[in-house]
């Protein structure tokens, strides 16, 4: 299966990228970066232990205005206000590429129309990306190859598989040498597929309920090896946070279809009014917001403040 395209037509399109990025920098060009350095440092970083973890989670990467979801030039812009993961989603073009889009076809995100598995890369790179608003860019489609570059010592990819398999989610991360750095987000039954190719994979699951949580801990998978992903509801159950975290995994709950729409419709004009209600997320035992919003979020919520003790040497 390829993975990349050739060397050459990759660093011209990162340089095209990184120059697209640089106009939706921060003031100073301050970037926030997070490196684990091995897959045990991963798992150092996210083991919950009551000190504040100022991460975000940006949603299919933080779109926004002349940022386009799943788009590598989103990706460097969001870095640079804050400490974010990057969640992004994987699709496989005709002839075998995974490549970053959210949606089974081109219509909603692109100027193209049609499925992403009838077209080539070479065809997919024709096609320009839209922004949160639906106006056309510049930017095009990257492979996950792309970004598995780009993130290394900057960020924590968390890969949403879609239709990938399993085992070729596990192959890319592997091939990378990515277990510092990029994980996978899967239901309960992936977490345990994807544990047993690799258990140096950590993986964000879906464990929004006691019933999940009771079937997880039958799959034998560590509980360090996970952030268990525990709604979109703005007031998350508080027993089943502190149930997760006294196994040894780390909360993450979204905020994207509740808290960031105040400010995304309109009713507020920044979310500086809003902080309070992040900060309520992170009062009831999330450890991790999932946001559509990080840009916004970072500055008002983490302030640009890196964490003390252990966890200090991860975050640039």
């Amino acid at each position: 299966m390829k993975l990349r395209p050739a060397f050459g037509f990759v660093i011209a399109l990162s340089c095209s990228v990184l120059a697209g990025a640089a106009q939706n920098a921060a003031p100073g060009g301050k970037a926030f970066h997070l490196d684990a350095q091995t897959p045990q440092g991963l798992r150092d970083l996210f083991k919950p232990t009551g000190e504040p973890l100022p991460i975000l989670s940006a949603h299919r990467g933080g779109a926004g205005r002349g940022l386009p979801e799943n788009c590598m030039a989103t990706f460097e812009a969001t870095v640079r206000h804050g400490w974010s993961m990057l969640e992004i989603d994987l699709r496989t073009s005709k002839d075998g590429v995974i490549v970053l889009m959210h949606d089974a076809t081109l219509d909603r995100t692109s100027n193209g129309t049609g499925l992403i598995k009838d077209r080539t890369l070479a065809e997919l790179r024709d096609e320009r990306l839209k922004d949160r608003e639906g106006k056309l860019t510049e930017h095009r489609i990257p492979t996950l190859a792309e970004a598995m570059q780009w993130a290394r010592g900057k960020t924590i990819l968390m890969l949403d598989k879609k239709e990938v398999p399993v085992k070729e989610v596990v192959r890319a991360i592997a091939e990378h040498r990515a277990e510092s750095f990029a994980m996978m987000l899967g239901n309960v039954k992936e977490a345990a597929e994807c544990h047993a190719l690799n258990p140096e994979i950590m993986m964000e699951v879906m464990l929004g309920a006691r019933e999940r949580v009771e079937e997880f801990a039958r799959t034998g998978v560590r509980w360090s090896n996970v952030i268990a992903f525990v709604g979109h509801t703005g007031t998350p159950d508080v027993e089943l946070c502190r149930l997760i975290r006294e196994k040894g995994a780390s909360t993450m709950a979204g905020s994207s279809r509740n808290i960031d729409r105040e400010l995304l419709s309109g009713r507020v004009p920044t979310a500086e009014p809003l902080r309070e209600k992040y900060r309520e997320l992170l009062a009831r035992g999330v450890d991790v917001i999932e946001t559509d919003i990080p840009r916004d979020v970072a500055p008002v919520l983490h302030r640009g403040r890196p964490p003390t003790g252990a966890k200090a040497k991860f975050f640039k």
